[in-house]
């Protein structure tokens, strides 16, 4: 963490998020490019078919004291020029957000702080881009409304998602006792232990979504 001016706020050297593509496979990209000492850049392939974006904090690089990130979606028009769209924001007390982009990507432009700079553009790449700003300027914003999502159901949709994910590879992985190989380095779990877990945790996650926080 470095200063370029004394006495003020510290910048991030490297994002503080990252994001999760549920339509790409659960694709996570946690490598951003670095436009400037406060702004970062996500890259989007094959954007068209990205439905809703999550953004999430590592954990790892908090933001600074009194700032938070805007999240800043990017897409190139028919003319091949960049149009950026604000969706919302993340902070320490807010650490994810889940964006709908689905029905941005003919939508019209808003202000926003990548102007002055060359951030390459392709036909089938957008970007989500990440800002970091003091909280006040964040309050003020006003993101694009069909961007919303409601976050108590994004999060049940987004940890379902993972639920079935992870069963799923797991489960990928069963063999029978008679087709085991003893390997004294492994441990085996049984399978039907994972389907008791995920059994329990959705049955948990169908009751209150939020029971992970008690």
């Amino acid at each position: 963490m470095q200063s370029k001016t004394s006495g003020g706020p510290k910048l991030a050297q490297a994002s503080p998020t990252c994001i999760y593509l549920p339509s790409l496979t659960s694709q996570v990209q946690t490598v951003a490019q670095q436009v400037a000492e406060d702004k970062f850049v996500f890259d989007l392939p094959d954007y068209e078919s990205i439905n809703h974006v999550v953004v999430f904090m590592l954990g790892t690089v908090p933001f600074p004291e009194r700032m938070g990130g805007s999240v800043y979606f990017c897409y190139p028009n028919e003319n091949g020029l960049a149009v950026w769209q604000l969706l919302g924001f993340v902070t320490n007390d807010k650490p994810s957000a889940i964006f709908k982009i689905s029905g941005l990507k003919t939508g019209k432009g808003s202000q926003h702080p990548f102007g002055a700079m060359n951030i390459p553009q392709m036909p089938s790449v957008a970007q989500i881009g990440i800002s970091v700003e003091l909280l006040e300027l964040l309050a003020q914003q006003t993101p694009v409304a069909s961007a919303a999502v409601s976050s108590v159901n994004s999060f049940t949709e987004f940890t379902q998602k993972m639920l079935d994910n992870f069963y799923n590879f797991a489960s990928s992985f069963t063999i029978t006792q008679a087709q085991m190989v003893p390997n004294p380095s492994e441990a085996f779990i049984p399978a039907n232990v994972v389907l008791k877990w995920y059994e329990n945790f959705q049955r948990r996650l169908t009751q209150n979504p939020l029971f992970w926080k008690t």
